[in-house]
């Protein structure tokens, strides 16, 4: 099976209501396939970010980036190269697990840096926050034990921070 190849963009939005129905309705139009998005208010209340992960074989970026520059809505997009940016995720997923195997979903689940957020007579429910990489690997070892519902927030993304540029700046200035 090969990997699908994935654009990462970071979309700076006005906050006000409609914008996401409105990015998302602009690629179902186009036939552009979304992996994942997700959005929420910035550090500024009155602009929001839309990470969205494209699939590129269903479009071209720079068709995307045009596309997305028509909404009115849209301040700044950026595209994040996965080498110098950083990626999280949130799963959540209720795992069989009963008294024979309960102890080796918590010890996987503990090596994973999870936590365990309810437990049933039956069944637990786990959580994990992290690359996609890391938490397709909890993913698929956690269908050995019986994932009965599962939930995965879709990516966020950030630039990484460039030290570089911070350690040369001139005594006395922020960079």
């Amino acid at each position: 099976m090969s990997n699908p190849q994935h654009h990462i963009l970071s979309v700076l939005v006005e906050n006000r209501a409609g914008v996401l129905a409105r990015v998302s309705s602009l690629f179902a139009r186009r036939g552009f396939n979304i992996y994942s998005l997700a959005v929420a208010p910035t550090e500024d209340p009155e602009f929001s970010r839309i990470t969205i992960v494209v699939d590129v074989e269903s479009a071209p970026l720079e068709q995307v980036v045009k596309q997305l520059f028509k909404l009115i809505e849209v301040v700044r997009i950026s595209e994040l190269d996965p080498q110098r940016s950083v990626e999280r995720e949130l799963m959540i997923a209720t795992v069989k697990a009963g008294a024979d195997n309960r102890g080796q979903v918590v010890e996987l689940t503990n090596i994973f840096e999870g936590k365990i957020i309810a437990v049933g007579g039956e069944s637990m429910t786990v959580s994990l926050d992290g690359n996609p990489e890391k938490l397709d690997d909890f993913e698929e070892l956690l269908r050995g034990y019986g994932i009965v519902e599962m939930q995965r927030t879709g990516r966020v993304a950030l630039p990484k921070i460039d030290r570089e540029a911070r350690t040369r700046a001139p005594k006395g200035k922020a960079s």
